[in-house]
């Protein structure tokens, strides 16, 4: 099956040259470019590609405007959003995830690590390196913390445990490791804590965990 990708960034260069490297691969293919976020929300609609890779400051109408008008909270058929941007723009990439991005990946990143991430998204699988999660969503953390204790967290005490280190950066084996647990028994309460949150997936949970304090 191939991988059918619409490339929306305002910069023509950058534009021009996701398409090339996309294109070149056998098993993706660009189906629409565009400039700014408007643009990218009617194209999206038309063309339905399996994944949008976003930039985030463009005219019109900004990346997270547009991601949230195709993932956001009440999409019928919420698209697939990959975002592109700079460390310079970290806490626009944090609300680009809340805005329903599936992940994110640098302007400066290598050819193989776009080409990893389309297809990580499209796979249904979040981008969020544990390292990123730690330097990103980690220095916002005191911004978008709520005062006082969490309430209203429908999560057992080893789930809590669990969401509190994916939201600091770990990966499944990495949890499994600091709780002595099966990769297969965390994959589990991981699919436990989407479903009873009801997250789309890992991204999701971060977000959902730094917002409702449960990250020290």
């Amino acid at each position: 099956m191939t991988t059918r990708v619409l490339v929306c960034d305002d910069q023509a260069l950058i534009r021009t040259g996701f398409a090339t490297i996309i294109d070149a691969q056998p098993d993706l293919e660009v189906v629409g470019e565009c400039g700014d976020g408007r643009a990218a929300v009617d194209l999206a609609a038309r063309l339905r590609p399996d994944v949008v890779v976003m930039d985030v400051r463009m005219p019109v109408l900004d990346g997270i405007e547009a991601t949230r008008l195709l993932a956001g909270a009440g999409v019928a058929s919420p698209a697939k959003v990959l975002v592109v941007t700079t460390f310079n723009l970290d806490e626009y990439v944090y609300e680009a995830l809340r805005a329903g991005a599936s992940g994110f990946l640098l302007k400066d990143a290598p050819p193989a690590q776009l080409l990893h991430g389309i297809r990580t998204v499209a796979a249904g699988a979040a981008l969020l390196a544990p390292e990123v999660t730690r330097q990103l969503v980690g220095r916002y953390a005191e911004r978008i913390r709520p005062a006082g204790a969490p309430e209203g967290v429908p999560l057992t005490a080893r789930e809590l445990e669990v969401l509190r280190l994916i939201a600091e950066g770990l990966s499944n084996s990495e949890i499994a490791g600091v709780l002595v647990l099966s990769h297969e028994t965390v994959k589990t309460y991981v699919s436990r804590i989407l479903t009873k949150l009801d997250l789309r997936d890992r991204v999701q949970a971060v977000v959902y965990a730094f917002r409702h304090g449960l990250v020290a």
